[in-house]
């Protein structure tokens, strides 16, 4: 019998396997990736660190899909602003990968650089490094929680009577469509006035 063309076991295929069951499940486990590839569990473990090996491959995976580039743009609330909208989008093609992700502490070289290319960012712009992690995680919580809203049905407050909540009723039939998209850019805008005027305190400018 001759050889496969490819391998059956790699870190590619453990990182989209594991992918697919974060999506389908929202966790996975070593034994049902190594099910799902019709391997040995043990065979799993000679290809990547163990579970938390694994978590690092889906950060870095998910993460491929943020523009990193954006970082170079300037100014820097531009810059931020572009990095947040791709950091949303990577994470809302996979939400349920969201609670996993950020549970877990980041060791991905390619996701630690992006943060360094962040946090370069905001101290070239002047914001002094106490204020620079939780400007950074502040966003993260903007970013996220929209990534996760963008997941949930349109509808997510069901009426059943409606003389019992008048002004609820009339609030939602006013929000019209694209109800997460909206409330995202209220959020992003909000933040960055916010450290609009944070900065102008540091600097005096």
């Amino acid at each position: 019998m001759g050889r496969p063309h490819k391998p059956l076991l790699d870190r590619e295929r453990i990182t989209a396997t594991a992918l697919e069951l974060v999506d389908e499940r929202g966790d996975f486990s070593v034994p049902q990736i190594a099910r799902r590839l019709g391997v040995q569990t043990g065979s799993v473990y000679h290809h990547v660190d163990g579970r938390d090996g694994i978590v690092e491959l889906l950060r870095e995976r998910v993460a491929e899909a943020i523009d990193v580039t954006a970082l170079d743009a300037r100014p820097w609330d531009a810059a931020l602003e572009a990095w947040a909208r791709s950091y949303r989008a990577a994470f809302a093609a996979h939400p349920r990968a969201i609670p996993l992700l950020m549970t877990n502490p980041v060791r991905a070289p390619r996701v630690l650089e992006q943060y360094e290319r962040a946090v370069t960012l905001l101290g070239e712009a002047g914001f002094p490094a106490p204020a620079v992690m939780p400007a950074l995680v502040a966003l993260e919580n903007v970013v996220l929680g929209s990534a996760l809203d963008l997941a949930a049905p349109e509808a997510m407050w069901e009426v059943a009577d409606a003389a019992a909540t008048p002004r609820l009723v009339e609030a939602l039939e006013a929000a019209g469509d694209h109800r997460a998209d909206r409330a995202f850019d209220l959020a992003l805008e909000g933040f960055l006035v916010h450290l609009r005027e944070r900065l102008t305190a540091y600097t005096g400018a």
